[in-house]
């Protein structure tokens, strides 16, 4: 969950650390550190808290010279954050400087080990462990570094991506990668090195997207050798050419990455279906499932597979793709389907849904149904991610970068697709009429439109949150497909707000939750016109009974619910299977301002990070 980022060539290094850094904050943030070294003194600076105390603290030790540099921001996992476990790291000798990204799992019994053979640790942390370790190999095996990181790796069990450098060789880096994403940008005479390809952009569109046990070593004026890390079987780059611009990776004048993200939605859901959804040809075309049709129209069931935000994306496809095109689906927390002994046969399809596509659980996930013989099929956002490349087919959400924490168009971007295959195959089966299914087409054509007027509610929904942003807890309900719709806005309020906050169906409100229920409970219920609208309307009476505060999302033009709720945020209408990517916006907002109003930091919410790449 940690961003790295290096440079190795002929400019300065420090100005593309700090902003590689800035830009990869993203993925952790309680720590952060830089090395630079111009051929006869090595800088370092590490420190507890932001990239922008780092940056201070390096400058006011004029830290910031040397044409090879790594850089590193932490989320922790072995050892508290503070400035001693802050990467990089030395080793014992202080010739080799590492920056890691991962865990290695049996670092305990190597740090024992190295300990016996007269090693000191400073630190808390795996990290140092493993740059003691490629010391250890390096002297006792008497090879050069290349060689004793690959022997230094394949000792130890775990995951990571990792740079390190010899201070006697100034124009080496070294890295390599199992489990964490690591991208080398190949410029002029000089590379980079990164989690991924943002600190980069400008300089180069040509990066290298190394796949899990593979090493690379790095020198300026030199191809890239890549290595296999098991065999030392030569791996031969495949160069890809960058689709990401840096107007994507800034903020555009919004005030926060959430915000801005939030409001690229109706431009997001249209670049996805572009080009695949012809609504006035009565077609959906989509390589990924054309190629692979029968396997999707003669499976037993589809089971999904993700975690966080892509999990609720999962729940509402689960609602589509029963509803509409009558296939069996399971959805699955793919932290728990890896450990469990799941029955998964040749005769299922695996959807692995992941807006980075290095979610290290769904990863797992997805190797453990292809040795199981299930067809596996992606749904992600970075090209080239992990995920895009273990599958067996997939398709890209094409949202573009989502830096904010708290996911957004990701999830609206992966119903869509989620949608889109669900129709598909719905036609396909003949599950409806041909009239139906243009119906639907039209429906979603104009889903971007209306995401547009549901965003000119966010006036109304800053009021709204000013009366709440003091609440302890708050309940989302909904029913059938706006059920996980109402764990999505939960989630988005107790992560970047930290009220607690509490998703469920409607009905099951009488099991247990109506007991929290009271004058200072905020309930924020989803109630639109469709489905299960008068069900829905006898809960809000439940609540109301109970003196319940009720926040309600509703069609435009209700007038039931709007009789009975304290306040009242309308969204168009549209068919219910489709409500999902509408009657999130205002939750998304609510959430927005509310976590503004009491002070949060709303792109890097405590304790989190932005893609799980570590169990």
């Amino acid at each position: 969950m940690c961003g790295i980022v290096g440079y190795i060539g002929q400019r300065d290094a420090y100005p593309i650390i700090v902003k590689g850094l800035q830009r990869l904050e993203y993925r952790g943030y309680d720590s952060a550190g830089l090395v630079l070294y111009d051929g006869n003194d090595i800088c370092l600076t590490k420190t507890k808290g932001k990239v922008e105390d780092l940056k201070n603290k390096a400058e006011a030790a004029s830290c910031n010279t040397g044409q090879l540099g790594l850089g590193h921001t932490r989320w922790a996992t072995h050892g508290i954050p503070n400035d001693i476990n802050s990467h990089p790291h030395y080793s014992n000798s202080g010739d080799l400087v590492i920056i890691h990204n991962g865990i290695i799992e049996n670092y305990e019994s190597i740090k024992k080990a190295l300990i016996k053979r007269g090693y000191t640790f400073e630190s808390d942390t795996d990290t140092e462990v493993l740059v003691n370790l490629i010391e250890e190999v390096k002297n006792t095996e008497e090879v050069k570094l290349g060689q004793a990181v690959q022997i230094a790796l394949n000792q130890v069990v775990g995951a990571y991506a990792i740079a390190v450098f010899d201070r006697n060789k100034p124009n080496e880096i070294v890295v390599a990668k199992l489990g964490s994403p690591l991208a080398i940008g190949i410029g002029d005479n000089e590379y980079f090195v990164a989690s991924d390809a943002s600190p980069f952009i400008e300089f180069t569109n040509n990066a290298v997207y190394l796949e899990d046990e593979e090493m690379a070593i790095i020198r300026p004026g030199k191809e890239i050798k890549l290595r296999k890390i098991k065999d030392d079987a030569i791996a031969y780059p495949n160069i890809q050419e960058l689709q990401l611009n840096i107007e994507e990776i800034e903020k555009g004048g919004y005030d926060h990455f959430m915000l801005k993200e939030i409001y690229e939605q109706p431009r997001a859901i249209l670049d996805t279906y572009r080009g695949r959804l012809l609504a006035d040809q009565g077609l959906i075309r989509m390589a990924g499932i054309d190629q692979n049709l029968e396997k999707f129209l003669n499976a037993n069931r589809i089971i999904i597979v993700a975690c966080g935000t892509s999990w609720h994306a999962g729940l509402v496809a689960e609602y589509i793709f029963e509803d509409l095109a009558r296939i069996p689906v399971e959805v699955e927390y793919a932290s728990e389907f890896r450990y469990r002994n799941p029955v998964i046969t040749e005769n299922d399809v695996l959807i692995a849904i992941s807006q980075s596509g290095e979610t290290a659980d769904t990863l797992a996930a997805i190797k453990m149904a292809k040795e199981k013989g299930a067809f596996v099929f992606g749904v992600c956002n970075v090209v080239g991610s992990s995920i895009a490349r273990e599958t067996h087919a997939g398709a890209y959400t094409h949202a573009g970068p989502e830096i904010g924490v708290a996911s957004t168009k990701a999830f609206t971007t992966q119903i869509t697709i989620l949608t889109l295959i669900a129709l598909k195959l719905a036609k396909e089966k003949g599950a409806f009429s041909d009239s139906k299914f243009h119906e639907y087409l039209t429906e979603l054509e104009a889903i971007p439109e209306k995401v547009e007027t549901a965003l000119q509610s966010n006036v109304l929904i800053e009021q709204i949150a000013e009366v709440y942003k003091n609440s302890s807890n708050c309940l989302y309900l909904g029913r059938g497909y706006n059920f996980p719709v109402a764990l999505e806005g939960a989630l988005k309020l107790k992560e970047i707000s930290y009220i607690h906050a509490e998703g469920y169906p409607a009905a099951e409100m009488k099991h247990g939750p109506i007991a929290l229920i009271d004058d200072q409970m905020p309930v924020v219920v989803i109630a639109t016109k469709k489905g299960h609208y008068e069900k829905v309307v006898s809960n809000i009476q439940e609540i109301k009974s109970r003196h319940g505060k009720i926040i309600a999302v509703v069609f435009e033009g209700d007038e039931m619910v709007s009789e009975l709720a304290d306040h009242i945020i309308e969204v168009p209408e549209t068919s219910e299977p489709l409500s999902p990517l509408l009657t999130t916006i205002p939750l998304q907002l609510l959430s927005y301002h509310i976590a503004l109003m009491r002070g949060c930091n709303v792109d890097q919410p405590r304790n989190l990070a932005k893609s799980v790449t570590v169990e």
